[in-house]
């Protein structure tokens, strides 16, 4: 569901690191859950309250999961399941903490850097706004409102309907990036074009490629069957480039391909990832090449953020430009029409 509750980056980070330290320290799993149920609040209280209650009943942590819906993560779903299998739930949970930490700060310097731009933009919304507003008092000599803007906006009702437009406006963009993050169909063919665009398509590729080596590094080494892992990994990236080829790639692992085989067969991964994944198949070494690649590819991510930032603060102040400019064009005969009665 779009609109079901979902557990916030923050929360995510800061439980599995906790999770992490509880489980290196060798405490008994109904105890590290039921300390975790009272620790938090709200919806995770509820989920963690579920979770608890299961795993005290002696479900296993995957079924106590599964009671959750989609509150979690699937990334985080699916490596707990593998982690309970294999035992290694402090590998498993340090490694999600410094994911879940990494793109916790990713979007803190995203939203630090278009902070100044977007209150320009609301500044510039906000003129606009009490100029309708003021029209309101202006009349001519036979009592027609002064529209000066060409709008039919003006006074009160005016201020009102142009508040609604915004508001309109804010829940499209809102309801856009909150249906992009839970994958819906719909998003995937803006996903696509958006990768294609120059600039933009190279620092979105970086980005998504460090999550899906670091996800496929991660299942292989806690012990996840190769097929299972890719798929993970494949969805993890939640682009619609990536998981267009998840099936293909699927039925070429079960006819026995190589998993470089089964990548450059969709070519939509670049060289150097291919041949880092040949390289590591090769020596069987594939584990500890993906990780390599992984903090290469997290270098990479980094300056692809600022790349990002940098287009999205462009993108605000060209808006600003053309608020800008048809104010300018809208207010420009009203001012000729004075300028050109009182040289008359």
């Amino acid at each position: 569901m779009i609109f079901s509750p979902r557990i916030s980056l923050r929360q995510l980070a800061q439980l599995c690191r906790r999770l992490a330290i509880a489980y290196q320290a060798g405490l008994d799993a109904r105890s590290i859950w039921a300390k975790e149920t009272q620790r938090a609040r709200g919806a995770l209280q509820r989920r963690l309250k579920i979770t608890s209650q299961s795993i005290a009943a002696g479900e296993s942590l995957s079924e106590a999961f599964s009671a959750t819906g989609n509150f979690f993560p699937p990334l985080f779903s699916e490596l707990v399941a593998v982690a309970e299998q294999t035992g290694k739930f402090d590998t498993v949970f340090t490694q999600l903490a410094e994911h879940y930490h990494q793109q916790l700060q990713f979007r803190r310097q995203f939203l630090a850097s278009i902070t100044w731009p977007l209150i320009q933009l609301a500044i510039a919304l906000g003129v606009i706004g009490l100029l309708i507003w003021i029209m309101g008092f202006l009349r001519t000599k036979d009592g027609t409102p002064i529209d000066l803007l060409g709008w039919g906006l003006y006074g009160n009702t005016g201020l009102a309907i142009y508040l609604g437009i915004l508001a309109g406006i804010g829940l499209l963009i809102a309801g856009f990036f909150h249906a992009a993050r839970r994958g819906m169909f719909w998003i995937r063919p803006v996903q696509r074009l958006a990768l294609r665009l120059p600039g933009l398509g190279g620092a979105l590729q970086k980005i998504l490629l460090a999550r899906l080596a670091w996800t496929l590094s991660l299942a292989l080494d806690a012990g996840m069957e190769i097929r299972r892992a890719v798929r993970l990994s494949l969805r993890s990236t939640n682009h619609a480039t990536f998981l267009d080829s998840l099936e293909n790639i699927d039925r070429d692992l079960e006819q026995g391909h190589s998993l470089h085989e089964a990548f450059t067969e969709t070519r939509c991964f670049p060289r150097d990832f291919l041949d880092v994944v040949a390289v590591g198949e090769e020596s069987g070494r594939l584990v500890e090449s993906l990780a390599l690649q992984t903090r290469q590819y997290r270098e990479q991510a980094q300056s692809a953020t600022a790349t990002l930032t940098m287009l999205a603060s462009v993108a605000v102040w060209a808006l600003i430009a053309v608020f800008i400019i048809i104010m300018i064009f809208q207010l420009a005969p009203f001012y000729f029409s004075a300028l050109g009665g009182e040289l008359g």
